[in-house]
């Protein structure tokens, strides 16, 4: 599988995860729409969390949700005055946080890289199969059945 097909990194805190997986969405770059046009339905989403709470200083460096897009496309919300942030919905799978620094050497696009946090930056980016395999593996997490 390409890395165009089928698996995703979001960043985000945690705080703000865990109440995407309390309202069964994800929001991508603040809310921006074009990360989650490139996704489809069907798709693996992590969310991966530097730190815990939304600008703050901690350092928390895990994945903290995994999910599957549902079908649809993003659509927008108000979630406050003048902000209308896009979202998608996702079906969060059980699973723990898992954090990063054991599997950095098992991640196409961590291993041997010193500055592997650069990736991050960008808020969304595509992985590959594998990776998303390494990721769900760490957190204890699979897809629920039925």
């Amino acid at each position: 599988m390409s890395a165009e097909e089928g698996a995703w990194i979001v960043v985000a805190s945690a705080e703000h995860v865990s109440t995407g997986q309390a309202l069964g969405i994800v929001q991508a770059c603040h809310g921006k729409v074009a990360p989650l046009r490139r996704m489809a339905a069907g798709d693996r989403v992590i969310c991966y969390s530097p730190t815990t709470t939304f600008h703050g200083r901690d350092r928390l460096q895990a994945f903290t949700a995994i999910g599957t897009l549902r079908e649809g496309a993003p659509y927008q919300v108000e979630m406050g005055p003048g902000f209308w942030p896009f979202r998608r919905d996702v079906d969060w799978w059980p699973s723990a946080h898992a954090p990063i620094r054991p599997i950095l050497d098992r991640l196409s696009f961590t291993r041997g890289r010193t500055g592997w946090g650069w990736k991050f930056r960008f808020g969304a980016f595509a992985i590959e199969s594998g990776d998303a395999d390494v990721i769900a593996a760490a957190m204890g997490a699979h897809p629920p059945t039925g």
